[in-house]
């Protein structure tokens, strides 16, 4: 496509032309936004997630509940929220890039590889989640860093302190990376069973039931997309069915990340190390699945509220 300028000064661009040219933009933005808003919603309950999958000594004779009730009374209400800040800063690019890397993925695996149906999906929900999680990896160390500090007892005095910390007594840029093996291990199920099953229940629900499912879109009446309430359903369902599958490896990255903060860190330096030590000290359901319970109550509607936004925000950008 010509740009303006190739165009000419008296040239009218084809209607729509000058869309096309900011389409990555556009999805880069709605990633973005879709990612901030899923990640506020749950944010108090990644708090608690954190603190109990690390088994941080001050909450981990409690459960989920009375965590959630513990924190505000030794740390404030904004002790839900700690660690928040760095969230936000991490969760914009992973959320842009997360889903633009999904479209551009999974019509090159379409055209390229000649795989269509719902296999494309999977694929490139996988590799959209991996490219995601190493363009942002070292925020979302800093932010796991800040949420695991209780008051009273900071390490870390912020964002910009906790990565100079980890930058000086941690190895250099390695040190941001610490448990990034099992995060791409585990990222690679998440997301794409995510997609997958989001994906394959609006297909499916869409064709099979177009008027009670579906309506047209804001932006494209040619075009069919799920009503409000529907996506949240799917959303929520392609989370709860992708956590289940990758959660161990979500506790031994967690474990690896926090690192040197825990006491007994030399016997979690590996992924494989990590999974055997947790196995062995508490086994599945209080070692490998601890928190899980938790986790289905942040995750459904954070996945609810990522994919339902997203396709919203497709449709006010002028993405279908």
């Amino acid at each position: 496509m010509a740009s303006p300028a190739a165009a000419g000064p008296g040239t009218t661009l084809p209607p729509g032309a000058a869309r096309r040219d900011f389409y990555w933009l556009r999805s880069f933005i709605a990633g973005g936004v879709a990612g901030c808003c899923a990640k506020t919603t749950t944010a108090p309950l990644d708090r608690v997630k954190i603190l109990l999958q690390a088994h941080n000594h001050h909450y981990k004779h409690l459960g989920v509940f009375s965590t959630l009730c513990a924190v505000p009374k030794k740390e404030g209400y904004l002790g839900l929220y700690k660690g928040n800040g760095a969230m936000m800063i991490r969760i914009f690019p992973y959320g842009a890039i997360q889903f633009m890397a999904f479209d551009r993925y999974k019509k090159v695996i379409k055209k390229q590889l000649g795989i269509s149906g719902h296999v494309h999906r999977l694929m490139a929900g996988s590799m959209a989640g991996i490219t995601a999680v190493i363009c942002t990896y070292p925020l979302d160390m800093v932010r796991v860093r800040l949420a695991f500090q209780v008051k009273g007892e900071h390490k870390y005095m912020g964002i910009i302190h906790a990565f100079k910390m980890i930058y000086t007594k941690e190895g250099g840029f390695s040190g941001f990376y610490r448990g990034l093996m099992p995060t791409v291990v585990g990222m690679a199920p998440y997301a794409g069973f995510s997609f997958f099953t989001f994906g394959t229940l609006k297909s499916i629900g869409l064709a099979q039931a177009p008027n009670l499912l579906g309506r047209p879109s804001l932006d494209n009446p040619d075009v069919l997309v799920l009503k409000t309430h529907v996506n949240l359903l799917c959303g929520g369902i392609a989370g709860a069915i992708a956590q289940t599958i990758s959660y161990p490896l979500d506790v031994t990255r967690r474990r690896m990340q926090l690192g040197a903060v825990l006491p007994d860190a030399e016997k979690c330096l590996t992924m494989v190390q990590t999974l055997k030590y947790v196995y062995r000290q508490h086994g599945i359901r209080r070692g490998l699945y601890r928190g899980l319970s938790l986790n289905y109550i942040r995750c459904i509607p954070s996945q609810a509220v990522a994919f339902t936004t997203y396709e919203l925000m497709k449709q006010f950008l002028h993405l279908n």
